[in-house]
C-alpha cells in the first residue's frame, strides 16, 4: 500500500494496474494516472482541478436532519473525510501538489459537506486502516469505493452514490470485439483479470457455464508487470482485459488507445453498490443521503460523473443501506 504520493505514470500502465490489483470489494489501490494523450479529451490533474469542483448549496432538509441525530463532527463545522488517493480516477494526489487530492471521490465527498454546510477536509488513509479510523470516530465519513456488503453493515452505515461495476476492454477499433456483455461473448478470448480478485470469480463462473455447454473455453492471462500487460493488449497478444469499469473508462477516455466494449456489476450474480460509509448509528448517514439525492435531482452529482467518465456507474437514487453482497 503506496503511503506517499504516487509517482508519475503514463496514462497507460493503469489498465493493467486495474486488473492485476483493483478488486470491486476490497483495496481499490493501483499506480495512479497523470496525464492524457492528445487522442483523448483532457484530464487536469492539478490543484486547479480541485477549484473546479462542483459545487453544491446547503440542503436545508439535510442540515436539520443532522442536528436532530445528535451527531458530532470530529472537528466543529468541518466534514473530515478518509479517502485512499492512490487510483485515477477515484483519487489521486495532484500533480502540483501532493497534499491536494482530487478525483471523484474527492468530488463526492464536496458535495457531501458542502449539503451539509460544513468545510471538507480530506484525510489520505491506508486501505487497511479505514475501517478502525471510521468506526472509532477518528474520521466522520469514507468515500473511497466502499461496496456495500452484510458483513460491513455490521459496524458500518452507507449512503449509496455508485454502482460497483466491471468492465471489458479492448484495444480500440478491434474489428473482432464490439461487445462483452454475457458468457457467451467471452468464449475463446484471452483475457487478462487479476489473480484472486472479484472479476477473476466471475471470468471463471462464466468460463464454467461455456464450457459445460460445448463452447470455447477462456485463456486466462496473469502478469506481474503491469506494462506488459498493456503491451500484450495493444499488440494483439490477449484480446481483453476485465478490471474495475472505472479505471478503464477513465483511460479510454483519456488516451482513445482502448475502448470499454461491456460492463457488468460487480457482485454478479448479485448487485454490489458504493456507498458513502460511516460508523454503524452515530446519526450521520441519513443526512449524508439526502444530500446526495438532493445532489443528484439538482444536477450537480451528473457533474461529478461526467467529468471523471463514469456514466456506466451513475444511479437514480441513493439507498440507505441496501442489501449487500453475501457473507462470505
Amino acid at each position: 500500500m503506496p503511503t506517499t504520493r504516487p509517482r508519475l505514470a503514463r496514462i497507460l500502465p493503469v489498465l493493467a494496474a486495474a486488473a492485476l490489483a483493483l478488486t470491486a470489494c476490497t483495496n481499490p489501490v493501483s499506480e495512479a494516472t497523470t496525464g492524457s494523450t492528445s487522442s483523448g479529451p483532457s484530464f487536469d490533474l492539478t490543484s486547479a482541478n480541485a477549484e473546479d469542483r462542483p459545487r453544491l448549496d446547503e440542503v436545508p432538509e439535510a442540515i436539520e436532519a443532522l442536528k436532530e441525530s445528535g451527531f458530532e463532527p470530529i472537528t466543529e463545522g468541518t466534514l473530515t473525510v478518509a479517502i485512499s488517493p492512490y487510483t485515477a480516477p477515484l483519487a489521486i494526489a495532484a500533480e502540483d501538489d501532493p497534499d491536494t487530492i482530487i478525483g471523484s471521490e474527492a468530488d463526492f465527498a464536496q458535495l457531501i459537506a458542502d449539503g451539509l454546510g460544513l468545510e471538507l477536509k480530506l484525510v489520505p488513509v491506508s486501505w487497511a486502516d479505514w475501517p478502525l479510523g471510521v468506526e472509532s470516530g477518528k474520521y466522520d465519513l469514507i468515500t473511497s469505493n466502499v461496496t456495500v456488503t452484510e458483513e460491513r453493515k455490521d459496524l458500518f452505515d452507507f449512503a449509496t452514490y455508485r454502482e460497483d461495476v466491471l468492465g471489458f476492454s479492448v484495444k480500440a477499433g478491434n474489428p473482432d470485439i464490439d461487445k462483452i456483455e454475457s458468457a457467451p461473448d467471452v468464449a475463446g478470448l484471452k483475457i487478462v483479470v487479476g489473480s484472486g480478485t472479484n472479476q477473476e470469480k466471475v471470468l471463471q463462473a462464466w468460463d464454467a457455464e461455456n464450457v459445460a455447454n460445448g463452447l470455447d473455453p477462456v485463456e486466462f492471462v496473469y502478469y506481474d508487470d503491469n506494462a506488459a500487460a498493456v503491451l500484450a493488449l495493444q499488440s494483439g497478444r490477449v484480446d481483453a482485459l476485465l478490471a474495475p469499469n472505472a479505471t478503464l473508462a477513465y483511460a479510454a477516455a483519456a488516451t482513445g488507445e482502448t475502448e470499454v466494449v461491456g460492463t457488468l456489476n460487480g457482485g454478479w450474480p448479485d448487485t454490489a453498490r458504493i456507498g458513502a460509509t460511516t460508523a454503524k448509528g452515530n446519526g450521520l448517514i441519513e443526512p449524508v443521503q439526502l444530500v446526495l439525492n438532493s445532489a443528484i435531482e439538482s444536477g450537480e452529482y451528473q457533474e461529478v460523473i461526467d467529468r471523471w467518465a463514469l456514466d456506466a456507474e451513475a444511479i437514480d437514487e441513493s439507498e440507505l443501506n441496501p442489501q449487500g453482497l453475501p457473507r462470505e
